[in-house]
């Protein structure tokens, strides 16, 4: 009988406590085998785990060494992303002036409990596609379902929250913006798998490999959301704006153009100003001509209600007029339905919240249709006027998910839940919690390229 040290021992004792603890979080009984594995690394240890250190060969051991430590980093960044947190990158501007193009953020996994990967086998760090290779970081099999551990918390309303993109699930990968929803709906299905040239494949994503969105929840579950004239309004009562919440706005000036300090006061990016060249948009905004026929210049801005006031009083500022609603026309939730609701006039919409029943109407299924089929995996189909639900004649509906609904900050340049519906819980990834990098691409290195005052700053809901 092989005898075992005292030091072994207190390893095996250390490891086997942490393991089980791991295993009483993931409550997964099976998970307990692996101590298993545990008796044979720091016990009887009969898979030699650390025979290249015997290795005579210098050169072989040196790389083999190599080879342990990038395997050992690479398990244990697998885990602390699963797991911990993860780096996400703002990639657009649909959350300023609250978060920034440029931000880089650490997203707590333990905000709301992590969940149980449905695709355990992939690649660490890659959301879906290895860069360069252009294929898929992750195996299709196994795939487990929907299951989420304890966090320290659950979604509150304001809370900015990074989620798999809901309508990724199906995707046109030359063209990802807009969504394939959308898609259907301004080109046609046929075209879309037809035309490979233009659209390219059209493929299927699991949950936690869709693309990852950060935006901030307006609504919970259970409530009616209705946005009124750019105000959001939760079961008839006007909800708190965000402090830094803009909208575009067409700003006139006397003739003598905007400069760049006044850009910078009121903290417009360069990508955001444009000049407003067309006549008949700016007589229907209600600017005239002067005695030439000529307009003066009119830029088209996002502001904050901060910034507006400094518009407002520039000396070269003649007038400032908001962007009316859903001008240049969109496609707004749900897809193929007619609401008449636009991007400034949207619902009243009631939110789904987990074992609330619905009847099954014409308006309900088309609201509340993706739902039931595309979140819920069940079959829907209509016949007859009757609606079946997995081959079964249904007149109602019972929810198994909690949905929210998330909305940007820059209510006029977002596509939020306006434009592709409800964000169900399982695809709640984390919660930004901290900014540990900001940086600036208007600006050079030297010239405020980084944003010192954002390092290391916490993310705040309002």
């Amino acid at each position: 009988m092989k005898k075992f040290t005292k030091k072994q021992w207190i390893k095996f004792g250390i490891a086997t406590i942490l393991y089980a603890l791991f295993c009483l979080w993931m409550q997964n009984a099976w998970l307990l085998l692996g101590i298993i594995v545990l008796i044979d690394i720091f016990l009887t240890q009969y898979i030699p785990w650390g025979a290249w250190k015997r290795s005579k060969n210098p050169k072989v051991r040196n790389i083999l060494e190599w080879i342990d430590d990038i395997l050992f980093a690479l398990i244990a960044v697998y885990f602390i992303n699963l797991f911990v947190f993860q780096n996400y990158q703002i990639p657009t501007s649909s959350l300023e002036k609250s978060l920034l193009v440029g931000d880089y953020l650490f997203v707590s996994k333990l905000s709301y409990g992590p969940r149980v990967p449905n695709t355990p086998v992939s690649f660490p760090l890659v959301q879906n596609t290895l860069p360069i290779l252009n294929t898929k970081s992750y195996l299709d099999w196994p795939e487990w379902g929907y299951k989420r551990v304890k966090g320290f918390g659950n979604v509150k309303r304001n809370d900015i929250v990074v989620f798999n993109f809901p309508a990724g699930d199906t995707v046109a990968l030359k063209v990802q913006n807009p969504d394939y929803y959308t898609l259907i709906e301004e080109v046609g299905r046929d075209r879309i798998h037809l035309d490979k040239a233009t659209f390219g494949d059209v493929i299927y994503r699991p949950v936690d490999k869709r693309e990852n969105y950060v935006k901030r929840c307006i609504g919970m579950p259970g409530d009616t959301i209705e946005v009124r004239n750019n105000q959001v309004y939760i079961d008839g009562k006007a909800a708190k704006n965000p402090e830094k919440m803009q909208f575009n706005y067409y700003v006139e000036t006397n003739g003598s153009p905007i400069t760049e300090d006044q850009f910078r006061l009121m903290d417009v990016s360069k990508d955001d100003r444009m000049i407003v060249s067309n006549d008949k948009l700016l007589s229907f905004l209600g600017f005239t001509p002067g005695q030439g026929g000529q307009y003066n210049p009119v830029y088209h801005l996002p502001l904050t209600k901060k910034a507006l006031a400094i518009a407002e009083k520039l000396p070269n500022v003649n007038k400032v007029v908001i962007e009316p609603d859903d001008l240049g026309g969109s496609t707004y939730y749900p897809a193929g339905y007619n609401t008449g609701w636009t991007r400034d006039n949207f619902g009243p919409l009631w939110i789904p919240k987990k074992e609330a029943t619905i009847p099954l109407t014409e308006r309900n299924l088309a609201l509340y249709g993706r739902c039931i089929k595309n979140y819920e995996n069940n079959t829907l189909e209509v016949k007859d006027g009757k609606v079946y639900i997995n081959g079964k004649p249904e007149t109602s509906y019972t929810f198994k998910y909690d949905y929210y609904f998330m909305m940007g900050d820059n209510r006029h340049n977002s596509a939020d839940s306006r434009s592709w519906g409800f964000v169900p819980e399982d695809h709640i990834v984390g919660k930004p919690i901290l900014i540990w990098l900001s940086l600036d691409k208007d600006r050079s290195l030297f010239d405020g390229g980084i944003r010192w005052d954002r390092l290391f700053r916490w993310v705040h809901p309002d």
